[in-house]
């Protein structure tokens, strides 16, 4: 099959600080999909490494609503967003969005017209996309078809915004959540349908966050071989599981590409089919590498790092050798060891100005953070962009100095 993925909402998120370990241990088995055994399997033996994880934006990248789990703000005076003003005397309807909260449970209202006799329109968050670093975009099922909803919750500034996709001044709630989008927020949600736009799901099946078997594929026998055993070293050889670190380069690098290389790319198959390990190119139709020589930064994470000095002149280089996977990230300044390996401070131009002191922080001239036109939320007459690391590693000439 063939489509073209446009889902915006999805790349909300990247990275957050909140963990929730209920959530992992008792994450569903996947009975849908043979051979899987959720995350608490992996704990009684790898217990430090899925422990971590816990905290991980990959880990929180979809979560079921919870009050921990919902970053946005429900009290009053914080839980409202404006975009008609219904008090106005131009004669425009009004129209504004209230958050609430109630026995336990987490809601959107729509109210348009005029007051007193607004009409409404409310539905529940049912899950929670993004793990709160940048924001949060909610989730709602109407049946077995899953919709975004209206109003995301942006870290910056603390404040509501329309969702990425959704039209400004509309009390809309139909834009249709498919299988691709999923697929990386999700470990698994079964579509119910072959059709790649589908939205409709088997509700049950939903199993939160990025786990464990996203990346080491399915553990059942790896689970069983193991039974009764004691735990083996974690870097020894094992035909019962993957290990992404015994991947070629490639295969390691496409891994990560499978979610962080951009939102437009043609599917060969279906959504949550990937195996790690086998090529990308058998499920996506490769991307081609923009020609312009400061292409959007959301363009393809992956496909930037590839162009990089640095990559191309080092075989062994990853995404691993800067993050890692089992922990949350640290501040973006403290990767600048991981560059000093290879390069000494002192043959950067800018250490004549500033000395030493220029090693603590080559990410942010060689990596700057930039807007993307990708992902624009327009509300209320505003623009929010989000922004994004660069991972094109070179000179910018424009970067602010640490």
């Amino acid at each position: 099959m063939s489509h073209r993925l446009g889902v915006a909402v999805g790349l909300l998120i990247l990275s957050g600080f909140l963990a929730s370990s209920a959530q992992t241990s008792d994450a569903p088995v996947q009975p849908q999909r043979p051979g899987y055994t959720g995350d608490a399997a992996c704990l009684s033996c790898h217990k430090s490494e899925a422990t971590s994880y816990l905290h991980t934006a990959h880990h929180l990248t979809s979560q079921l609503p919870t009050a921990q789990s919902i970053h946005g703000l429900f009290q009053a005076g914080a839980n409202t967003l404006t975009i008609v003003d219904p008090t106005n005397h131009d004669g425009e309807p009004g129209l504004l969005f209230k958050m609430e909260s109630r026995d336990n449970r987490f809601f959107e209202t729509a109210l348009s017209g005029f007051t007193p006799n607004f009409q409404r329109r409310t539905e529940s968050i049912d899950i929670v996309t993004g793990s709160g670093k940048r924001g949060q975009t909610y989730l709602y099922w109407q049946a077995d078809r899953l919709f975004e909803l209206p109003i995301s919750f942006w870290s910056d500034g603390n404040q509501w915004i329309n969702s990425p996709g959704y039209s400004n001044g509309t009390a809309d709630f139909a834009r249709p959540i498919n299988p691709a989008c999923m697929e990386c927020h999700a470990t698994y949600l079964q579509p119910l349908s072959d059709d790649p736009a589908t939205n409709l799901f088997r509700r049950d099946s939903f199993v939160p966050g990025i786990s464990c078997e996203t990346c080491h594929g399915r553990g059942a026998a790896h689970v069983a071989h193991h039974a009764g055993k004691p735990a083996a070293p974690s870097k020894s050889a094992d035909d019962t599981i993957l290990n992404p670190a015994r991947f070629s380069r490639d295969r390691q690098v496409e891994l990560c590409a499978l979610c962080h290389n951009g939102i437009q790319r043609e599917s060969l198959a279906a959504a949550f089919s990937y195996i790690p390990g086998r090529p990308l190119s058998e499920f996506f139709k490769p991307i081609p590498s923009p020609a312009v020589e400061h292409p959007d930064v959301h363009g393809n994470q992956v496909g930037l790092l590839q162009r990089s000095r640095c990559f191309l002149s080092s075989p062994s280089m990853t995404c691993s050798t800067c993050h890692n996977t089992h922990s949350p990230e640290q501040a973006a300044a403290s990767y600048s060891s991981r560059c000093l390996t290879c390069h000494q401070w002192q043959s950067c131009a800018v250490s004549k100005k500033l000395g030493s002191r220029i090693a603590s922080n080559c990410i942010d001239c060689h990596m700057p953070v930039e807007p993307t036109t990708v992902i624009v939320s327009e509300t209320a007459g505003k623009e929010v962009h989000a922004t994004m690391r660069n991972h094109w590693i070179k000179i910018y000439p424009d970067a602010h100095l640490p």
